[in-house]
């Protein structure tokens, strides 16, 4: 079998993998909004968890990633998903407060589900450096994802203020209305005002996705080293 024909059906066996995971994700994320609605809220919507934090958009990605054939898109989405949704789905455990729901299946609901973002982070991962011919993926790369991810932050600032006024929204938590919520950054706030300290959260998670980036680079490295010799 040529190095083709088995790149491609790891490349098959991996797009299989990542929209079987938006699924469930999907599902599972259709599931929770009618929980919250019908049984914690009795009927009534809570804009609060509406699915767009940016440990949401993986599920969006998940799902139209196997579709993508452009050699420059695909890789920005994986690049994405192995730096700031794998960065979500990390930093979320230096902070459990936020996974907890007054329904215990919520609660683990919401375990899993950051569980599942580091699990396809780390796929992502490992499918960008293989799609890449087992090079470090190049600087061009993270500057992509970085744009979509700036993209995420505008179009969840618009979400912010178009539905603030149906109730409580605070969507990737940048919202001005909205004291700074993060772990660090509230305390933060009441030192540099509240916007400064989201412009401060938006610039410590670039870093923070740039830092895994350099890690996946170095593996890449570590791959061609001790394996391609």
């Amino acid at each position: 079998m040529s190095t083709f024909e088995t790149k491609n059906k790891t490349s098959i066996k991996l797009n299989r993998f990542f929209f079987f995971c938006g699924v469930i994700m999907a599902f599972s994320e259709i599931w929770k909004q009618c929980c919250l609605t019908f049984i914690v809220n009795r009927g009534v919507y809570d804009w609060w968890y509406f699915p767009f934090q940016l440990c949401s958009i993986a599920m969006y990605v998940l799902l139209v990633l196997p579709w993508v054939k452009n050699t420059h898109i695909r890789p920005a989405l994986l690049s994405f998903l192995m730096n700031y949704s794998l960065l979500g789905g990390t930093a979320v455990f230096a902070d459990t407060s936020g996974l907890h729901y007054p329904v215990p299946a919520l609660t683990v609901h919401s375990y899993l589900w950051h569980v599942l973002l580091i699990v396809t982070g780390i796929a992502a991962g490992a499918a960008c450096i293989a799609e890449n011919q087992n090079h470090m993926p190049g600087r061009r790369l993270f500057r992509n994802s970085t744009f979509i991810y700036l993209g995420c932050c505008a179009a969840a600032t618009g979400i912010n203020l178009l539905f603030d006024r149906f109730g409580d929204i605070n969507m990737f938590y940048i919202n001005p209305d909205y004291e700074m919520q993060q772990i660090g950054f509230s305390t933060l706030a009441g030192y540099i005002g509240n916007i400064p300290a989201i412009i401060l959260y938006i610039l410590t998670t670039i870093l923070g996705a740039c830092i895994l980036f350099h890690i996946w680079r170095l593996a890449a490295r570590c791959y061609q080293h001790f394996f391609r010799h």
